[in-house]
């Protein structure tokens, strides 16, 4: 059951756990840093949902590293 319930949520756990941590951290330095804490546990939760979806990198490397080679070619 836990390693099902594991697959399906592990990511989104694994960040909101970051998430409240930093949240932990930031919440004894003032109300300001607890909404950054806020802000963090929200993409935590966002790149966790993506990593069970299984939709892939957030950034897309290839693509990146091939227009930079595209546009600016290495001197030969």
């Amino acid at each position: 059951m836990w390693k099902n319930w594991w697959e399906t949520y592990g990511g989104r756990t694994t960040g909101v756990a970051a998430g409240l941590f930093f949240f932990l951290i930031y919440s004894l330095c003032g109300f300001w840093d607890m909404l950054f804490c806020a802000l963090l546990a929200g993409i935590g939760y966002w790149i966790g949902k993506n990593r069970d979806d299984k939709r892939g990198p957030i950034v897309p490397w290839g693509r990146l590293t091939d227009w930079l080679t595209d546009r600016w070619p290495w001197p030969r």
